[in-house]
Parts: C-alpha cells; sequence; structure tokens
C-alpha cells in the first residue's frame, strides 16, 4: 500500500428537518388542534483514530464526505428520523487543521480518540410544539439548522520514542532491522527508503521504546532536494533523536555531511533541532580497532573546530557519542540501553511536570 501522509477533504454536516404545520383532521374529533411534529438532526461528522489504520489513502480517492439531512415533521405527532452520523477513521498521530486558517482543530496521538468535527443542524420545531393555553391552534414552526462545512489538511505524525536522522546510506535502516523486527528495505543505493518505517525496540520483556526511520536527509533539502525533508515532521513527537553517520568515509566529507544534517534540521524547525539528539558512528567494523579510538576522538576535535571557525550558528555540537555497527551488533546493546534510561527519566521529569 502506497504510503500517505497528507490529504485534504471537504466534511459538511447534515441539514435539520423542518417542523411540520399540521391539525388533527378525524372523524368525531372536532377542533382537534396541533399535531405537526419536530423535523429531525442531520447527522453529525466524527473521527476516530484507528490502530488499525496506517495510512491517509483513502482520502486521496474520496474527497469530500457530506452526511445525510434530517428528515421533516410529519403530521400524527410523528418526528422526523434523524440522520446518521458519519465516522472517518484515520491514523493514530493524525493532527486535522483547518485548511483556510491552518488552525489545528484535533490532535489525535491516542488510541481510541473520537473528536466531533461538525455537528449537524437541530431539526426545526412543529406546531404542536407551540400549543399553549393561549394559544390553541399555533401555525408557528421553525425550520431546521443548516448544516456546517469545512474544508480540512490531514496530516499524519507517526509517534515513535526515537528518530534517526542522517544521509542517505547512513545505514540506518540497516540498523532498525537490527534492534526490532521491522522488515525496512535495504539497498546499496542512495533513497532506498522512500517513506517512514517504524520498529519496536524490545529492550526486556515489559520495556521497550518505538523507532522511527525516515528518507535521507542531504544538502538543500529545505530547498527541495532528496526525499527527506517533508518526512522530517513525523520526527516531531520523538524525546530523542539519533544522528546516524557512516564512520567509514573520510574524515572530511563525514564532518560536512554531519553540518549540512544538522543545518537542514534548523531550517526546518527550531523545536525539532532543540530537541536531544545523539550522534552515532555506524559501519564502525570498516575501521581497523586499533585506529577507532583516534579516529573519533581526532573526528570530534575536528568537528567542534569547524563549528567555531566557521560561525554555524545553526549547528548545535554533539556531545553524546557511540560508535556501533548495525550489521556485526557492535556497542549497539549499550546505545539501546542509554536510549531506554534516557527515555524513562524524561518521561518521569514530564509527569512531575
Amino acid at each position: 500500500m502506497k504510503f500517505i501522509d497528507e490529504a485534504r477533504i471537504e466534511v459538511i454536516a447534515g441539514n435539520g428537518g423542518n417542523g411540520a404545520v399540521s391539525f388533527r383532521r378525524e372523524k368525531f374529533v372536532p377542533r382537534g388542534g396541533p399535531d405537526g411534529g419536530n423535523g429531525g438532526n442531520g447527522g453529525s461528522i466524527y473521527v476516530f483514530a484507528d490502530e488499525n489504520v496506517n495510512t491517509l489513502v483513502d482520502y486521496q480517492f474520496v474527497k469530500t464526505y457530506r452526511a445525510k439531512n434530517g428528515q421533516n415533521g410529519r403530521s400524527k405527532a410523528c418526528h422526523g428520523k434523524s440522520a446518521q452520523d458519519i465516522t472517518l477513521s484515520v491514523p493514530v498521530g493524525t493532527v486535522i487543521l483547518d485548511e483556510e486558517t491552518t488552525q489545528v482543530i484535533a490532535d489525535l496521538k491516542d488510541p481510541k480518540a473520537c473528536f466531533c468535527l461538525l455537528r449537524g443542524g437541530k431539526g426545526g420545531l412543529g406546531n404542536l410544539r407551540f400549543k399553549s393555553s393561549i394559544n390553541r391552534a399555533p401555525r408557528q414552526h421553525t425550520l431546521g439548522e443548516s448544516g456546517a462545512s469545512l474544508r480540512l489538511k490531514l496530516e499524519l505524525k507517526v509517534l515513535a520514542d526515537v528518530g534517526l536522522l542522517g544521509f542517505p546510506n547512513a545505514g540506518k535502516s540497516t540498523l532498525l532491522c537490527a534492534i526490532s523486527a521491522a522488515k525496512s528495505k535495504i539497498g546499496d543505493y542512495p533513497f532506498t527508503t522512500l517513506h517512514p518505517s517504524l520498529g519496536v525496540v524490545r529492550v526486556h520483556a515489559n520495556q521497550s521504546f518505538v523507532v522511527a526511520d525516515i528518507p535521507g536527509l542531504i544538502k538543500g533539502a529545505a530547498e527541495g532536494a532528496g526525499l527527506g525533508y517533508r518526512f522530517l515532521k513525523h520526527l516531531s513527537r520523538t524525546h530523542l533523536l539519533w544522528h546516524i553517520v557512516d564512520a567509514s568515509k573520510l574524515e572530511k566529507d563525514l564532518i560536512d555531511e554531519m553540518l549540512a544534517v544538522e543545518e537542514e534540521l534548523a531550517k526546518y524547525s527550531q523545536a525539532l533541532y532543540d530537541k536531544p539528539r545523539w550522534l552515532v558512528l555506524n559501519k564502525i567494523d570498516a575501521i581497523p580497532i586499533k585506529q577507532q579510538q583516534q579516529i573519533i576522538k581526532r573526528l570530534m576535535e575536528d568537528y567542534d573546530g569547524v563549528l567555531d571557525q566557521s560561525n554555524h550558528t545553526s549547528a548545535k555540537p554533539i556531545r553524546r557519542l557511540f560508535a556501533i555497527s548495525g550489521v556485526t551488533g557492535e556497542g549497539v546493546k549499550q546505545l539501546i540501553q542509554a536510549t531506554l534510561l534516557h527515555y524513562q527519566t524524561t518521561k518521569k521529569m514530564q509527569d512531575v511536570l
């Protein structure tokens, strides 16, 4: 199934039915009085966060969702039938915005969350409702309310605890497959990953966290280069970012890539840029063991030096570093344990606040 994370739709609530003007007409019942019933309510439109839905692809084909109108009231005090409501199922993590004002209407980040987008119009009152001791034969009635309409933008932001950043072919998908049961596509060519992938990392029987992988970022992503920039929104809910880099590359190329990713991140969102971010040197198995520590130390010194000399105000130095190999598993356990501890500590702090 094609991964669709954005859609634009129009929703229209149903109109309320009109109240009826009617008088009882039966043999042997003179002056039967008013018996006009009320109109039924129009259908409302709800949205529901469904755990079994993973994409917004259905909303690419059907763009308009219109609830039915309520029935009009009838004679003999018969009220009109209210129309059925419409419920739209969307993936957990969907944000619903007013297309015109861009105001957030609902953020469905909890499973089975339900929100009323539009209420159907109320049914009108029949003349039976206006009967009183001083108004025995009322001819008043009210019309049903019109149903409102909205043009909406749906945005899916996947729910994950950790987000993976990096250039194409840094080994993000390989790492995700190694630490979880995810079946991400792996290849030795750029942009093997075409859409976000999720994997659950189970540390112990009752301890786990979710990792999200997005297409790789490249320099100029903010101007439309590559695939990764439009998927950065999927990392907005994460607690921690892993900046994955290919340690087997030349030192200068590696530093340039690290800075490029950070600058693109800062251009996209200051809030996302300010999230805790760890540098993960992947493919460490491609470096001779005797040279690993020396290369890592020199890399970080050069990285800090480049920041100082070039005044990279948008690039914040990364102080926590892990050297791993997604293929051999070297250093992966330490990274996972540190991440679980960070997640548990952060969650406790949020609960206190």
